[in-house]
């Protein structure tokens, strides 16, 4: 009996003397196990990644894109979200109420989203895009099998308001055409990567995005709105196939309004018919003015000294140029026409007839400080250059002094056509177009400032034509373009349409340009309508289209009468102080 008692003290002595060796070697092991599951988790994510790819997915997701507001901040072109929902089938524990779940909120086939959740793969995409409405309801399923993946898209509040001079966002978050197009570098901002871990336990870094500038147009909502009106009224009533308006102020360049039919809406740029309705004709479709080029003919031919604002001719109603017979419109003749008379009366044979007294050199030298043949520089994509032939080009002649006069023969954009004629309405100097008001990136301000291309043509000159096309609206062909209370300068254009073997005769397409107050202009307007079917002459056509546009632009603009005009000046008061 004591030898078992003294063997168990024994015993114990043993166990108490090597107890703290066992003590010690748990610590020792227990720490090189931490040590070793921290240094796991250090390297989990590229080991995962290395051994087995497929637990993790790297997506490029694009920063917020920069707001798109009008003149008077409000929103044309925002940012919303969409979501891609995927699921990983190995951790749903409730497969049946999932896939019943999902099928409810998503709107599919229950037994599609089934066979995705009881599918072998590690992760199934099961919808995209959703709505950020459906994507929010999934959230709140607190599924942790679920990955939801917020995609950024762009959105157009306004619909089809201004569509072809913003362009839009494809799927691939790229902006395509006008001013999406043209600024993409500054609106996309800094796109950034994003590492998605199927992994329940795995979270990767994310790096921060930098937002897009935003951009602020110098188009007015208002005045955008009231020309899309205008020119969707004006097709309709006309039966034309489409046309352009455009309203800009002479002073700076910058555009308060644009717009082409047919048009789109950005927010389903998918469904057009044809694709041709995402580009902006207003300054990529090339046409030829007709008789609104009567007023650069004759500027061009007053600034050179080649004529006066007394000149005269004697009209025979027609002339011979370059082997080709240039006729009035009227094919009369009307005998002794001073210069105010070939614009009033819009005669070609006068337009030709200044043409040839100047000669190619110094006639193409004026046409090209007006900017034709070449892009005015506006800040939307897609601009066209028009086409000039000029003495050399092998498809320049003789006659081509003749008809490039009064409009023909000669291609330019809707934008060009404005942009030269604005110089008259701006004292001989011409602005390029501008679209951006001022760029906003991090609380940085960077205005727009006027670009001037150049003074085609002295203040004197300008002056004088101005004074012949404000003759031209009160007393010419175009005085169904008058306005009671106001003074303004404007010239009609009827023009045929070339084709391969000659020009139509069944159709053309009829424009009318003006500016108003004609002294002090603050809006200079484009109407131009492609093959109406309401009448022979664009003075019957379009000229009273420019006047009920004119009725509500000036409200629009708050122009007050001529009268109120004055009597507000002479007492030292100022109209036009605001920039529009």
């Amino acid at each position: 009996m004591q030898s078992a008692q003294t063997q168990s003290q024994t015993q114990i002595e043993f166990f108490n003397q090597r107890l703290p060796f066992v003590v010690v070697g748990m610590i020792v092991v227990s720490s090189i196990l931490l040590l070793k599951l921290i240094s796991f988790q250090q390297l989990a994510p590229e080991v995962v990644a290395e051994l087995s790819p497929d637990y993790n997915r790297t997506i490029n997701l694009a920063s917020a894109r920069g707001i798109i507001y009008d003149q008077t901040g409000q929103r044309l072109a925002v940012n919303t979200l969409e979501y891609r929902i995927g699921i990983s089938p190995n951790l749903v524990s409730d497969q049946r109420r999932t896939a019943s779940q999902l099928a409810t909120i998503l709107g599919i086939d229950e037994l599609a989203v089934y066979q995705a959740v009881t599918s072998e793969e590690n992760w199934v995409l099961l919808a995209a895009p959703v709505s950020a409405e459906k994507g929010q309801q999934i959230e709140e399923l607190e599924l942790s099998a679920i990955t939801i993946e917020k995609i950024p898209r762009r959105s157009y509040p306004q619909g089809t308001l201004a569509a072809q001079i913003l362009g839009f966002v494809g799927g691939d978050l790229t902006g395509y055409y006008g001013v999406e197009g043209k600024f993409q570098d500054q609106l996309v901002g800094r796109p950034r990567s994003e590492v998605i871990s199927d992994i329940p336990f795995d979270t990767p870094a994310q790096q921060e995005a930098n937002q897009g500038a935003d951009i602020y147009l110098t188009i007015d909502r208002d005045i955008q709105y009231l020309i899309e009106s205008e020119l969707a009224l004006s097709v309709s009533e006309t039966g034309a196939k489409g046309g352009t308006i455009i309203v800009m102020n002479p002073r700076t360049g910058d555009i308060l309004g644009m717009s082409s039919w047919p048009s789109f809406d950005p927010n389903a740029y998918q469904e057009v018919p044809n694709a041709n309705s995402w580009t902006n004709s207003a300054i990529s479709e090339q046409f030829e003015p007709g008789s609104i080029m009567k007023v650069l003919t004759v500027a061009a031919g007053i600034d050179s000294g080649t004529i006066t604002r007394d000149f005269t001719y004697n009209d025979q109603g027609r002339l011979d140029i370059g082997g080709v017979s240039v006729y009035n419109w009227d094919r009369a003749a009307h005998g002794v026409v001073d210069t105010t008379g070939i614009l009033v009366n819009s005669y070609n044979v006068g337009a030709a007839t200044i043409s040839r007294m100047m000669g190619p050199t110094t006639f193409y030298t004026y046409f090209s400080k007006f900017g034709f043949g070449r892009l005015t520089g506006v800040n939307l994509q897609g601009e066209a250059g028009g086409t000039m032939f000029v003495p050399g080009d092998s498809n320049w002649s003789e006659s081509n002094l003749g008809t490039n006069s009064f409009g023909q023969g000669i291609s330019l954009t809707p934008l060009q056509l404005i942009t030269a004629v604005s110089a008259i309405a701006n004292d001989g100097l011409m602005m390029q177009p501008n679209i951006v008001e001022k760029i906003v990136r991090d609380g940085q301000v960077s205005y727009s400032q006027p670009i001037a291309l150049g003074r085609p043509i002295s203040a004197e000159t300008a002056h004088i034509v101005r004074d012949m096309m404000i003759a031209v609206v009160q007393n010419g062909l175009d005085d169904g373009a008058s306005l009671p209370g106001y003074t303004m300068a404007g010239k009609t254009g009827t023009a045929e349409i070339p084709t391969p073997v000659g020009y139509r005769s069944d159709a053309w397409i009829m424009s009318f340009i003006g500016f108003l107050p004609a002294d002090d202009p603050l809006a200079i307007v484009l109407i131009k309508l492609d093959e109406p079917q309401t009448g022979r002459w664009a003075s019957q056509v379009v000229a009273p289209i420019f006047r009920r546009l004119a009725e509500r632009l000036v409200v629009l603009m708050e122009i007050p009468p001529d009268n109120q005009r004055y009597a507000l000046m002479a007492q030292g008061g100022v109209v036009n102080d605001v920039r529009r």
